[in-house]
C-alpha cells in the first residue's frame, strides 16, 4: 500500500479487495469483471468505450457525473442472475448472458434434443443453439432473430441459430424449471461455450441442464437511465434514417454551388463561394438561378 493506493497481483486479488468494480470496455469487458466477481456481489459500474454497451449504458462522456453520483450514493443496484449449467458429470458452468451450441469447423448442420421439465420440445436440426437469460437477450440471441426480454424477468429464451425449417421460431420459457440440451454421440462436431468462452466436451453424447442460478451480480444503475432510453438509443428507435439523408443533400447543395450571374467571363472566371467546386457547365440563366450541375452534389 503506497500512498493511499493498494497494489494487487493479478484482476481476481483486486476485485476482491475492492468495494466497488468500475469496468471501462464494452459489453465483453464486463462479462469478464462478473465472471471474475460471481459470488462477491461487489457493485459494478460499467463505462462504455466499446460498440453498443447494454450493460455498459453509461458513456465516456458521462463519466464523472457517474463518479459523482457514486460518491454522493445517487444509484441504485439491478441485480442480474447468471445461468447455472450441469452436465452428466456434475460440472457446473455459470453465465450471464448465454450458452451456446453451435458447430466445430463443418459445413453441415447440427442435431440437437432440447426437453424441458422433461417434455421434449423438439430435436433442433440448426447451425446452433441459444439458451439466453434476460441479460443476453440483446447479445447474440438478438443477432439471431430472438427477442428482447426485460431484465428480471424470470425467464430463459431457446433461439435456434439458422433453422433448416422456417416455422422453427424462439422460445421464452420460465427459468424455475429446468431445460435439458442434448448432444448425440453421432454429432461430436458440436461445441459448448458460456459467454463466448469454450468448454472442453469429453465424451459424447453429451447432456447438461439449464436454468436460472442465485447467483447474481449487481449493475450500478444511474437514477437518470433508464433500461428503455438505453434501447432507444443503441437501436436507434423512432428515428428516420431517410431524414438525415434528406438534410444531408439540402445543406450540399445549399453550401456547394453558389448562384452564377449573367455573364461573358469564362466560366473558370464566374465568381462563386470560397472552396466551392467549378460547375462542368454552365446556362445562360437569370440572377440568382442555381448551377445546372448542383444535383451532383
Amino acid at each position: 500500500e503506497t500512498g493511499g493506493l493498494h497494489f494487487c497481483q493479478g484482476d481476481t486479488a483486486a476485485i476482491e479487495a475492492s468495494d466497488l468494480l468500475i469496468v471501462i470496455g464494452g459489453d465483453g469487458t464486463l462479462l469478464y469483471a462478473a465472471r471474475l466477481a460471481r459470488g462477491l456481489e461487489k457493485p459494478i459500474l460499467g463505462i462504455n468505450s466499446g460498440r453498443l454497451g447494454f450493460m455498459n449504458d453509461v458513456s465516456i462522456e458521462e463519466m464523472h457525473s457517474a463518479l459523482d453520483a457514486l460518491i454522493e450514493q445517487n444509484y441504485t443496484l439491478d441485480y442480474r442472475h447468471f445461468l447455472q449449467a450441469i452436465d452428466q458429470k456434475g460440472q457446473l458452468y455459470y453465465a450471464l448472458n448465454e450458452c451456446l451450441f453451435t458447430r466445430r469447423d463443418s459445413s453441415s448442420m447440427i442435431n440437437i434434443d432440447a426437453e424441458y421439465d422433461g417434455d421434449l420440445i423438439n430435436t433442433y436440426w440448426s447451425d446452433g443453439l441459444i439458451v439466453a437469460s434476460p441479460t443476453g437477450s440483446t447479445a447474440y440471441n438478438l443477432s439471431a432473430g430472438g427477442p428482447i426480454v426485460m431484465p428480471g424477468s424470470g425467464v430463459l429464451v431457446v433461439t435456434p441459430v439458422n433453422p433448416h425449417t422456417l416455422t422453427t421460431r424462439p422460445l421464452v420459457l420460465s427459468s424455475d424449471k429446468e431445460l435439458r440440451i442434448s448432444i448425440p454421440e453421432s454429432d461430436p462436431s458440436v461445441i459448448f461455450s458460456c459467454d463466448g468462452v469454450v468448454q472442453p466436451v469429453s465424451e459424447y453424447p453429451f447432456s447438461i441442464r439449464i436454468k436460472k442460478s442465485s447467483s447474481r451480480i449487481p449493475l450500478v444503475h444511474l437514477n437518470n437511465h433508464s433500461y428503455f432510453d438505453t434501447l432507444r438509443k443503441k437501436l436507434m428507435w423512432g428515428q428516420d434514417s431517410r431524414r438525415r439523408v434528406r438534410g444531408a443533400l439540402r445543406r450540399c447543395r445549399s453550401s456547394a454551388c453558389a448562384p452564377t450571374t449573367r455573364t461573358s467571363t469564362p466560366l473558370s472566371r464566374t465568381t462563386r463561394r470560397p472552396g466551392a467546386p467549378a460547375c462542368a457547365s454552365s446556362t445562360s440563366t437569370t440572377t440568382g438561378q442555381r448551377c445546372a450541375r448542383a444535383s451532383r452534389c
